[in-house]
């Protein structure tokens, strides 16, 4: 308790130029402290962040290489009622179809997701332009 009384009585002998000061100083170390302890949260979070998009990366490869599997399979299956180029051709058209729908299905979304251009602005710069041009035709007179 001495202590802080201590501390009390010289800040009492300082001036109001030296508090301020004191003042700055200390918020100016506890910002830098604060911006540490950020900066090393977000390291942190970032090093975690990139062993995540690592593992989807390996994921997504994973997915592929089973979905070569997955083809093979089909195709295989299929030879047994067909010649093997027939039933390649056949798992092709599949995949295809579905490639279309999927991107006739994102296609629409995109077009959903995007902004309406903004009608009522776009007359409020007509009339502006207009206006604009009726001002400079009555100047010239």
């Amino acid at each position: 308790m001495s202590a802080v009384n201590g501390q009390e009585s010289g800040l009492r002998d300082n001036s109001t130029g030296q508090l301020i000061k004191q003042l700055s100083e200390q918020s100016s170390m506890l910002i830098r402290q604060e911006l540490e302890l950020a900066k090393a949260e977000l390291t942190e979070k970032g090093k975690q962040a990139g062993k995540g998009a690592g593992m989807l990366g390996g994921a997504g490869i994973a997915g592929l290489l089973a979905l070569g599997a997955l083809t093979a399979c089909l195709i295989l299956l299929l030879d047994k009622e067909m010649d093997a180029w027939v039933a390649a051709l056949i798992v092709t058209a599949v995949y295809a179809a579905v490639a279309g729908v999927l991107a006739l299905i994102g296609r629409d979304r995109m077009r959903e997701s995007l902004p309406a251009a903004p009608e009522e602005t776009v007359e409020s710069v007509k009339e502006d332009v207009q206006w604009a041009k009726t001002r400079a035709r009555s100047a010239r007179r």
